[in-house]
């Protein structure tokens, strides 16, 4: 599931101003895999969007992919 880790973190890259501080942690479980999103200070609106737009669309796509590996996958936004 190292492809989704490396999806976020482009996508996360590509919004925000500081894409050095962009990173992302991969906990594995049995069923679902959470990843925990990090972004620089001031970075964070760009990631979440206008009332969680961007948040729910990432969320989507790292879903849809991790659905066709047979697992689930969960994001999680921290500050």
């Amino acid at each position: 599931m190292g492809e989704l880790k490396d999806l976020i973190e482009y996508i996360a890259k590509e919004l925000v101003d500081n894409p050095e501080l962009v990173s992302v942690k991969e906990i594995p479980g049995e069923k679902t895999v959470i990843y925990e999103l990090k972004v620089g200070e001031g970075d964070l609106g760009k990631v979440i969007g206008r009332e969680g737009k961007t948040a729910k669309a990432i969320r989507a796509i790292i879903q849809a992919a991790a659905m066709k590996k047979g697992k689930r996958a969960h994001l999680e936004i921290l500050e």
